[in-house]
């Protein structure tokens, strides 16, 4: 079962589900979530607008039970995008709230509707979510989901992090990405633990959950550890851990500092859900992600040779477990680029492996494996050198086209200081030579997306 806590039998719990001032007990969630299960018996497929809030908890629940695929959709959604969501998916209905100029008919949620009839559990296989990646270039693909890969992924990291029913989550991430929907609403219903969603990620807000366990990306962190007191009201918790995007090593160490907690650190994506992380009962490392879940296998590979595990080879990285998708929705030339007829995923993402297996994230291939002079680089490494300076707030480093070195290695620096050289010299004398930056652009912001990854397409 998907949820095997969440119950009519289970012991009430009368918040189980907080957002914002609102709550759900578990007999609420799932007398509510039971009789939308019922009103959309024998759909395939429905949208649901993923705003913060109980309905959409319902919504999706709701949609689970009755073994109806889920396409969460930004509510951010340009006209455009939200079109192809739609059609891509074949979404039959929206489940709950609508945008006003969508077409689609319109199932209502109704949050104080009970139905206790039981239904049968649907196959393990069968398709739980469409959940549509960012999209680097072109529209977004979508990526179907299974119930098994969401237990498995869940399970695996509840066995890292020690993750139980005694735990409270606390986390303001929107609910139409993997972290905040899957993890962070999925998770703690699986486990059979509260959660609080704080409707935005703000240092206050995080203060005052007074949960054991948290959620943020680095820009959620980055802002804790700029407000100490937030940061010291964490103390008490039992774990706080970071994803979507690098995490700086300052960060990691200001809150450290503060709080008393070295976050836990972990990486996946889309296609591929958690794969990689700390545990809770093991080594921190900062700018470093973890050991393989359980399940998991990686593997580095440079034009299809082996790359050794040493710490510093950098190779792409594949992944392959019980938690990675088998495609892309309607791409078939897409999922073959990235699928291997054995399961392996090759994620984009270039990284090290050290001897013992720890794995750090070098970035994308794409935008963050710089060939400059005939040396391959690491972007991360020199945003974590950079990103250590004290006049530096944020860095995104970028290789951008050199007729002399193939490509120049350019870093985007917001921070009070102006002193190009010095930060020039500083990863020339931490790194090497040929890893220093051959200019350093000063910029008032970088650009983001909605979970916080810097945007270097956007760069250069």
């Amino acid at each position: 079962m998907l949820f095997p806590r969440l119950t009519p039998s289970a012991p009430e719990r009368p918040d189980l589900v907080v957002v914002g001032d609102d709550a759900l007990s578990g007999g609420d969630l799932v007398g509510a979530a039971t009789a939308v299960a019922e009103r959309i018996a024998g759909a395939r497929v429905v949208a649901v607008w993923a705003a913060p809030s109980v309905e959409t908890v319902i919504a999706v629940v709701g949609a689970l039970r009755a073994g109806v695929a889920v396409v969460p959709v930004p509510p951010d959604s340009g006209p455009r995008e939200l079109e192809h969501i739609l059609a891509d998916s074949g979404a039959q209905a929206w489940l709950g709230a609508a945008p006003s100029e969508s077409t689609l008919p319109v199932i209502p949620v109704r949050r104080y509707a009970r139905s206790w009839h039981s239904h049968p559990e649907p196959h393990p296989d069968a398709v739980a979510l469409i959940m549509y990646t960012s999209g680097t270039t072109g529209l977004p693909k979508g990526v179907p989901i299974t119930r098994r890969a969401v237990a498995a992924g869940l399970d695996a990291l509840s066995a890292a992090w020690g993750w139980t029913a005694d735990d409270v989550l606390a986390h303001g991430l929107p609910l139409f990405h993997v972290h905040g929907l899957i993890l962070g609403v999925l998770g703690p219903l699986r486990v059979g633990g509260r959660l609080i969603h704080t409707l935005r990620p703000t240092p206050a807000a995080y203060a005052a959950a007074g949960a054991s366990l948290y959620f943020g990306v680095p820009t959620v962190w980055n802002r804790v550890a700029a407000d100490p007191s937030a940061a010291r009201a964490l103390s008490g918790a039992r774990l706080l851990v970071s994803g979507s995007a690098p995490l700086p090593v300052p960060v990691f160490e200001q809150i450290r500092d503060l709080s008393g907690h070295q976050l836990v650190e972990r990486y996946g994506m889309t296609e591929t859900l958690i794969t990689v992380s700390t545990r809770a009962d093991g080594e921190r490392r900062p700018g470093w992600v973890g050991f393989p879940l359980d399940g998991v296998q990686t593997r580095l590979e440079e034009a299809g040779e082996p790359v050794a595990h040493d710490g510093e080879s950098v190779g792409d990285l594949h992944v392959r477990g019980p938690m990675v998708g088998s495609g892309y929705l309607n791409r078939p030339e897409a999922t073959a680029e990235s699928w291997s007829s054995d399961g392996w995923f090759a994620t984009g993402d270039v990284a090290v492996i050290d001897p013992a297996g720890m794995h750090r994230i070098v970035g994308r291939r794409a935008t963050d494996l710089i060939k400059s002079g005939g040396y391959r680089i690491g972007a991360g490494e020199i945003e974590t050198v950079l990103s250590a300076h004290p006049a530096v707030d944020e860095v995104a480093v970028v290789g951008v086209p050199d007729d002399d070195l193939g490509q120049r290695i350019v870093a985007y620096v917001v921070g009070d200081g102006r002193d190009e050289q010095a930060l020039i010299d500083l990863v020339a004398r931490e790194l090497s030579n040929h890893k220093r930056p051959r200019e350093i652009r000063f910029v008032d912001t970088l650009p983001r997306n909605a979970m916080g990854k810097v945007q270097k397409k956007l760069l250069g």
